[in-house]
């Protein structure tokens, strides 16, 4: 996929109509953007991810988030986003346009596809147009849905999902933010990432169609009692799944209200703090800062103690849980050695009845009790040779549990938890919530302190609808908790009733009438588990690899890292670095180049093993690289992460002229961001071997 053409209308400090030209050229796939700092570079980038996201962008990455939050809220932020210039001459209207080319999407044929989203300040409406080949399409109607209309699902659908989108748009400087995760929640972030980038997603959802379908076929056979069960289960599981969406709906709005009125409550507290000239503003923005971090390790911390508190119950009753272990260990143990003895007992069998035959040919007869010695003799001699190790079980041995080996699998890593690291972890957690709680409140009361002002009315009437403000957000945040404990509970509610639908399509049998189908499905079914699982260790063998060889290629330190191991542990993943001595490399110990080679390195491999072909753009190319490292980047990375790479460097502090002459014979075109005046700046397109000189020549460096 290719981006032919961008084009931005009034967005921001972009006055009127610009375009940038992308078209591909053969053997180059490298494109330039630069400017100085404040021109708008990061804006142009930004405009794309509005462009494919609107209103969504906050999930792409967290400066959008971060910048959505300090204006109050999307409807405030969104508007801050037409030109000045154009807002002075009250047109109200600014958009931003991509046209792209050499997509492939299933059962849809094009050459071209346009994207465009419109915002209306006046009226204060949002539009997306995408059009194929320059014509509506019904397959993009045909995708809408109560959430979203088809234009938005076709992006995340067909183009870029918006949760590997950060993958594809990235600030080179910040990535080292891959190298730092370091809670659940962020692990189970990125592996939601992982997955989706890596195409397991897909077949995960295939499997579990295909498993629903089997299940509905065994469902007819169903007796009266049973379907009232399957009944009750699947209009409780789609109630409980309507309320977690409403909730989630409901959240959205409580946040949106929550940062409008914490943007309000801020803007009274500047005007108190000027007024009573206490502090600084830039030392209440840091105060301001170092609340907003402590909330957000808080609220992390929180949701962490969640997931403690769903294995307390266990760890209480460790030594029960132990017997449930033992008897599940004893299952498989059954279910084996019985697999073995029914496929032993019909070779058995086959070989009784093939010896029979043989003694018959030469015409000899055997007597009865001599037939039965033999054969008894015979299955005695094939047990106690092929079965001697298998243990011995008793006559009334029940499977009480009947787990998969996935599930197996899934409760022994609940009991190693509870046994090496839940009871420290559970302290630690503890500890750091009393610990960052207490922080943020001696944040908030010097924050508050300082607003100890006279007896103004009208820092009296400001002071007052502070405090209401403040109470109502703190209610807000309560609403919000709750709401998210609910869904908590609902989703696990969930989990328990689909467990008990799987134990009833265990047991239930097709109809003769439905036995081809079901059989096909079961086989299909297992075919695709069989297939995911080596699907899984086939991407983990070879992300392991690419990662691997793009730290071999990017790092000079020759041998640093020796191996790279990609653990899958349920929805969790987790990467690891080690040396030649076989040990674990912290990656909080490496120095800020080095995490953000490794985090390079990561991208790389992710988008070679990546199933979506669009382009990367890459914000601040060089930063913090020396001069090896930086031509290892030039030469052995950009060139090679995608069909089309656009990169945003300062030039002469992210790209020197001697990295830019060994990138050149990869430069397809190259632009200059030009400021005209304070509202406006546009792009000046320079032959890519004559960039540093026009830049010198512009600003006399």
């Amino acid at each position: 996929m290719i981006i032919k053409t961008i084009e931005l209308n009034n967005f921001r400090i972009y006055r009127g109509h610009n375009t940038v030209d992308l078209s591909q050229k053969e053997g180059q796939n490298i494109y330039v953007i630069s400017g100085k700092n404040g021109f708008g570079k990061t804006t142009f980038l930004m405009s794309l991810v509005w462009c494919l996201y609107g209103q969504q962008m906050h999930e792409v990455d967290d400066l959008y988030k971060r910048e959505i939050d300090e204006k109050g809220g999307y409807k405030k932020y969104i508007v801050t986003s037409l030109n000045r210039q154009a807002k002075a001459e009250e047109d109200p209207t600014f958009s931003v346009k991509l046209t792209l080319t050499d997509a492939i999407i299933p059962a849809l044929t094009c050459s071209e596809i346009s994207i465009k989203r419109t915002y209306n300040t006046k009226t204060a409406t949002e539009e997306l147009e995408i059009l194929i080949d320059g014509f509506e399409n019904e397959l993009i109607r045909g995708l809408s849905d109560e959430k979203a209309r088809g234009e938005e699902h076709f992006i995340r659908d067909y183009l870029l999902p918006i949760e590997i989108a950060k993958f594809f748009f990235f600030d080179a400087e910040k990535i080292v933010s891959l190298a730092e995760v370091n809670t659940n929640e962020q692990r189970k972030k990125l592996s939601r990432a992982y997955s989706e980038i890596l195409g397991i997603k897909k077949y995960e959802d295939t499997k579990s169609e295909i498993e629903e379908t089997q299940f509905r076929l065994r469902a007819r056979t169903a007796n009266a009692k049973e379907r009232e069960v399957i009944s009750t289960l699947d209009a409780e599981t789609s109630r409980l799944q309507q309320l977690i969406e409403a909730n989630r709906q409901q959240i959205e709005e409580l946040k949106d209200r929550r940062i409008a009125l914490r943007f309000d409550s801020d803007e009274i507290q500047k005007r108190l703090i000027r007024f009573g000239n206490l502090i600084t503003l830039e030392e209440l923005e840091a105060l301001r800062t170092s609340a907003a971090a402590l909330e957000a390790r808080l609220s992390e911390v929180q949701a962490e103690l969640g997931k403690s508190y769903e294995l307390v119950p266990f760890a209480i009753a460790a030594s029960k849980l132990s017997e449930v272990v033992e008897q599940v260990k004893q299952e498989a143990e059954f279910k084996e050695v019985r697999y073995k003895q029914d496929n032993a007992a019909s070779i058995e069998e086959k070989m009784l009845s093939d010896l029979a035959a043989e003694v018959s040919k030469v015409g000899k007869e055997v007597d009865g009790s001599i037939h039965s010695l033999y054969s008894d003799a015979f299955r005695m001699l094939i047990k106690r040779h092929f079965f001697a190790d298998a243990p011995e079980f008793p006559s009334d041995f029940r499977l009480l549990h009947d787990l998969t080996e996935s599930e197996r699998a899934q409760l022994q890593a609940l009991v190693d938890n509870l046994r090496l690291s839940f009871r420290e972890q559970f302290k630690r957690l503890h500890f750091e919530y009393n610990s960052v709680r207490n922080e943020l409140s001696q944040v908030k009361r010097r924050i508050s302190d300082s607003q100890s002002l006279g007896e103004d009315a009208v820092v009296k009437a400001d002071r007052e609808r502070k405090r209401e403000l403040d109470e109502e957000v703190e209610r807000l945040g309560e609403q919000i908790g709750a709401l998210e404990y609910e869904n908590s509970a609902f989703s696990n509610s969930i989990v328990q009733m689909e467990k008990q639908l799987e134990d009833l399509r265990k047991k239930l049998k097709s109809s003769d009438q439905d036995k081809e189908k079901d059989v096909l499905t079961e086989a299909l079914s297992q075919r695709l588990r069989d297939y995911i699982n080596l699907y899984k260790e086939r991407k983990k063998k070879s992300l392991e690899n690419q990662i691997l060889r793009g730290l071999k290629m990017l790092m000079h330190k020759k041998g640093f890292v020796h191996n790279v191991e990609v653990r899958i542990m349920g929805d969790l993943i987790e990467i690891e670095l080690y040396n030649k001595r076989g040990e674990i490399i912290l990656k909080e110990g490496l120095s800020k180049g080095e995490q953000q080679l490794y985090a390079t390195a990561l991208l790389y491999g992710l988008v070679e093993e990546s199933d979506f072909d669009f382009p990367v753009f890459i914000d601040s190319p060089m930063q913090k690289f020396d001069d090896q490292h930086a031509e290892n980047i030039v030469k052995h990375f950009y060139p090679s992460i995608a069909d089309q790479v656009i990169l945003f460097p300062l030039i002469n502090k992210e790209l020197s002229a001697r990295e830019y002459a060994l990138l050149l014979p990869r430069v397809a075109k190259s632009y200059l961001i030009v400021n005209k005046d304070s509202d406006e700046s546009g792009f000046e397109e320079v032959a890519p071997d004559q960039l540093f000189e026009r830049y010198s020549t512009l600003y006399h460096s």
